[in-house]
């Protein structure tokens, strides 16, 4: 009988390891990439054509648009570390994605409404016509009511689904193969979102092009939660960022403290490290001291002291840092070229053909085609060709080097080819509309490509810099902590056209008449000086976890996300 009991026990156990080791694994996979399609063609449909929209329906002004445009991306990139600290401290991956679709659902419904009540938008501009009706104070509250909704739902799926994909696969392998898929699928996404949504809303109707994204924004999120039952779902860990204050804090209390050079002396837990010599200050926060560590060595009053294994993390963070600095400065002229390449694009001839028209809003796309085309060259051709030549690998700093190169080629060349176009408007050759020169928008193609190589170059490597410089417990902010870069710059991108528009005469709402080349030179200028100080900032960096080839690749396919 006993025997009997015993073996049913087994079985009920067996039974139930059996049930939780189905949860999770490549069985996860169709529900998270249809969620992140979904999404990402949800977010890229209504964002990619904001300044058209506002310029348009909300008789917006054209340099106004612009920063609106530029402070709507910063938010969606900055929403994310909020939302990962949520996520890694208290609700973990899946309710947080859950909850953000919803948010991302009711921001794009919202703005459809707007599109399709003429009560939420004011009148036209007449023909002809420079005096036009300004928004109310309603209409507004509702616009940006709908914007800071879904741009909140985006931010805090868009790196988010990153980690909880990742964190269904025990193998690394496993968890690279997601990395490339979830890049990919990014990416298609956005070239969807760019080509048929953004056409759709020049084209068809502007509530149409919305509800496209409603759709897909909806399926996604139907899609997500009924996958609930296969996920594997992760424990909130507390926030990686408590150990790093808690050895500012050690280290504070214990400032008068004589750093010692025995290794004895610091507090070790089940890591071996040893404390460096770089910023020693912090040192004190692992030096022992009466009564700090119990007999059975746990820590007696935990922001009082720290493992040297957590002070070398602390360090980690603020070695890169700089380097971050440089980021910001990369990324805000292409913040910048974003925002001002879809006003060239207004004022241009986007025909293709008698019928069809080039949506300025889908000028995008060649930037996006561009940046996952020369990922996959550099990944299969260029960096395994460059292994063979020199014996070595691009490491993550070298390649972020040569994306600041290919930006700073990317502004020159959009320079020159906005002096063109004013050329051809102070010759007066204009089309049927009295705004739109005579001068084919392929002519910008060129640039938007460079700056694709240039992100090809620099974005992987910044995330995969993250990645593994990163302590553990970080590793799955790094990408969100990139995104806040990120965000930074279009915040940074704001600044710098609102300063040049109050100073100069370069920027006026119709950019006929204004000189939108020097603004392009000024961002030259300011690319040669940053390249120079991430060039400093490269050379006295010493790589913490610098990895051979075979992890290079794995490192190259996390960055993709």
């Amino acid at each position: 009988m006993s025997e009997s009991v015993s073996g049913d026990a087994e079985a009920s156990v067996s039974a139930a390891s059996s049930t939780k080791r189905r949860r999770g694994g490549w069985i996860t996979f169709p529900f998270m990439i249809a969620t992140l399609l979904g999404l990402t063609i949800a977010a890229w449909g209504w964002l990619l054509n904001l300044i058209v929209y506002l310029i348009e329906e909300f008789n917006v002004k054209s340099i106004a648009a612009a920063q609106i445009s530029n402070i709507v991306s910063g938010c969606i990139c900055m929403v994310p570390a909020i939302v990962a600290v949520s996520a890694d401290s208290f609700f973990g991956t899946i309710p947080v994605i859950s909850v953000s679709a919803f948010i991302s659902l009711m921001g794009v419904v919202l703005l459809t409404l707007t599109a399709s009540l003429d009560s939420l938008r004011p009148k036209p501009c007449e023909t002809g016509s420079i005096l036009c009706e300004s928004p109310s104070n309603i209409q507004l509250g509702v616009l940006y009511t709908a914007i800071t909704l879904a741009s909140i739902g985006t931010g805090g799926t868009r790196f988010t689904l990153a980690t909880a994909g990742a964190n269904q696969y025990e193998k690394t392998k496993d968890q690279g193969s997601f990395f490339n898929w979830f890049f990919f699928t990014t990416y298609l996404g956005g070239a969807i979102s760019a080509t048929a949504i953004v056409y759709s809303e020049d084209n068809i109707s502007w509530t149409f092009g919305f509800a496209l994204s409603s759709a897909a924004n909806l399926l996604s999120f139907v899609v997500f939660i009924s996958g609930r039952r296969f996920y594997k779902h992760d424990k909130p860990l507390g926030s990686p960022f408590t150990s790093l204050v808690r050895v500012i804090s050690a280290a504070v209390l214990k400032r008068k403290a004589v750093i010692s050079n025995n290794d004895k002396d610091y507090h070790h837990e089940s890591s071996t490290a040893t404390p460096t010599k770089s910023f020693r200050f912090f040192n004190r926060a692992a030096l022992k001291q009466e009564d700090e560590v119990k007999q059975d060595g746990t820590i007696s009053y935990p922001w009082r002291l720290c493992s040297v294994q957590q002070v070398e993390d602390f360090k980690a963070v603020i070695r890169i840092i700089p380097l971050a600095l440089a980021t910001i400065f990369l990324s805000t002229p292409i913040a910048t070229q974003l925002s001002l390449t879809v006003l060239q694009g207004l004022v241009m001839d986007r025909r293709l053909s008698p019928s069809f028209k080039i949506p300025a809003g889908s000028l995008q796309v060649i930037t996006l085609l561009s940046t996952c085309l020369f990922i996959i060259v550099n990944d299969r051709f260029l960096f395994p060709f460059y292994k063979k030549l020199t014996g070595k690998f691009l490491t993550p700093l070298q390649r972020v080097g040569l994306g600041h190169v290919f930006n700073i080629l990317s502004m020159a060349v959009t320079a020159i080819v906005e002096a063109k176009r004013l050329k051809i408007v102070e010759k007066g050759r204009f089309l049927e509309s009295s705004s739109v020169a005579d001068m084919s928008v392929l002519w910008l193609f060129p640039p938007l490509v460079i700056a694709g190589i240039g992100e090809a170059f620099h974005f992987p490597g910044n995330v995969a810099l993250c990645y593994q410089e990163f302590p553990e417990s970080m590793r799955s902010t790094a990408t969100s902590i990139t995104s806040v870069v990120i965000g930074i710059c279009f915040y940074t991108s704001t600044a710098i056209i609102d300063l040049i528009q109050r100073t100069t005469e370069w920027l006026p709402d119709d950019i006929n008449h204004g000189r939108v080349d020097n603004v392009y030179w000024v961002l030259v200028i300011g690319g040669v000086l940053n390249l120079g100080y991430f060039l400093v900032c490269s050379w006295l960096y010493t790589y913490r976890n610098l990895k051979d080839d075979n992890d290079q690749k794995q490192d190259v396919a996390v960055s993709h996300s």
